[in-house]
């Protein structure tokens, strides 16, 4: 995603351009909503309410995916990419049941794969009650940090539009960086979250 067209888009379109661009890719878009924010082009809190709906909305649809669609060829390319095979799955399973709150928050920051994790959730039928205040409680954090984010680098560089486009490519250098810490991160933690998995596995089965 090109940061400077998207910028330009949201400035000239708002909000009719916020919904596409949100399901795309909703992390780096709210963050750049949320500098957008500091310069009065969106409302920030009619942006977190957006931002939880999507999320929390997004993460349901691939929680029913799992749910009422296991065998289907979408949900056993979600597992391949995951690298979850039948074996582990029963392991995921009792992370899901006895670490929800890590688990949900390893899944949705590993980067590229928040949606497969949360397809999981429902593959491995937990309920849904758990799954959605979990799954809120980590939206709410996330997006809310980066609006927060976004916010405070526009009010930095005077709350002008000129000066933020000025200086788009420490905006781009600052999110290339991040981006990289980030999926380092994530991949770290997603082994992690599978060698605990099949941990989980074996010890049920003792």
């Amino acid at each position: 995603m090109n940061l400077s067209n998207t910028v330009q888009l949201l400035i000239e379109y708002r909000y009719l351009i916020l919904i596409p661009l949100a399901i795309i890719e909703g992390p780096i878009v709210a963050f750049i909503a949320g500098t957008l924010a500091s310069l009065g082009y969106f409302n920030i809190y009619v942006l977190s309410v957006f931002f939880f709906i999507r999320d929390v909305g997004m993460d349901s649809l691939f929680y029913s995916v799992g749910y009422f669609g296991t065998r289907t060829a979408l949900a056993q390319r979600l597992l391949r990419k995951l690298h979850v095979t039948e074996q582990n799955l029963d392991g995921i399973r009792l992370l899901w049941e006895h670490h929800p709150m890590s688990t949900m928050f390893i899944g949705k920051i590993s980067f590229g794969l928040g949606s497969t994790f949360v397809f999981i959730a429902g593959t491995v039928k937990m309920r849904f009650a758990t799954f959605f205040k979990y799954g809120s409680i980590v939206a709410a954090t996330q997006y809310w940090t980066l609006l927060a984010l976004g916010y405070f680098f526009g009010n930095s560089f005077g709350g002008n539009i000129s000066n933020i486009l000025s200086n788009i490519e420490y905006l781009i250098a600052g999110i290339s960086i991040v981006v990289m810490i980030y999926y380092f991160v994530s991949w770290r933690l997603r082994r992690r979250l599978l060698n605990e998995a099949e941990g989980e596995e074996e010890v049920q089965e003792k």
